[in-house]
């Protein structure tokens, strides 16, 4: 698989930031259809899916615009896409639904995959040491992990609302959901940061962490406000023959 890759890369020479573009535009493509084919329900679910596949992306480091990033940064963001449209066309209530899922996600899927790390391989088993590689647990990273995710979406669906008060208009949901996701995802940087990296790095590392952490999710979260848009005019294929 992994010749397979570099043979295409060979073949068709994306740019690591072209890829990462379209890349962005396809998971939030995928977001736009979730909702069409299942609603509310369907949103749920991306929340549910994403949190844990986020968590394996981040094992996977990539240089992106001069600077290394982790990969999830993309499918994390698509949570906040996620919670801010349920909050624009559904209310708080389901917002924080999708945020406590998600926090469920997580926990739930660390538990189960240090569970199934746990049993020893057989003999001709090949996958087991990448599976302890991506899920083995690092204390202090799921912690910064799990306060950051729960804290700063928290901030987010309610930051939504009190915006939203001010700048209701169609015309301004760029305001809400740029204004919200900003904020939070920054909250959430200087959670993690901090707590996964303090003493491993020295200062001016961490600062350099924290800072293209949070310029990758500024990118995030401005590519995904069309989509934001694009979501609030859809109207949900209906299942009433079921």
């Amino acid at each position: 698989m992994y010749d397979t890759v570099h043979a295409l890369h060979d073949i068709i020479p994306f740019s690591n930031e072209l890829l990462w573009l379209l890349f962005a535009l396809v998971n939030f493509g995928f977001v736009l259809l979730i909702y069409k084919l299942f609603g509310k329900t369907g949103m749920f679910a991306w929340i549910a899916f994403a949190s844990v596949l986020l968590n394996i992306q981040v094992t996977k480091t990539i240089e992106l615009f001069g600077i290394t990033a982790t990969l999830g940064n993309v499918m994390f963001g698509s949570i906040f896409l996620v919670t801010d449209a349920l909050n624009e066309k559904y209310g708080l209530v389901n917002a924080k639904r999708a945020v406590y899922i998600g926090f469920f996600s997580i926990i739930s899927m660390a538990v189960i995959m240090q569970a199934a790390i746990w049993f020893a391989p057989a003999p001709k088993d090949f996958a087991h040491e990448s599976l302890v590689t991506i899920f083995e647990v690092v204390p202090r990273l799921v912690l910064g992990s799990i306060l950051a995710y729960i804290i700063s979406q928290l901030i987010d669906v309610h930051l939504f609302q009190r915006i939203k008060k001010r700048f209701a208009s169609n015309r301004t949901l760029y305001v809400r959901n740029l204004g919200s996701t900003l904020f939070s995802q920054l909250i959430d940087t200087a959670i993690f940061v901090p707590i996964a990296f303090l003493g491993i790095h020295a200062t001016p590392e961490l600062i350099s962490i924290w800072l293209t952490t949070y310029i990758i999710k500024v990118l995030v979260a401005f590519l995904d406000t069309p989509f934001v848009y694009l979501i609030k005019q859809v109207r949900p294929i209906s299942w009433n023959d079921e």
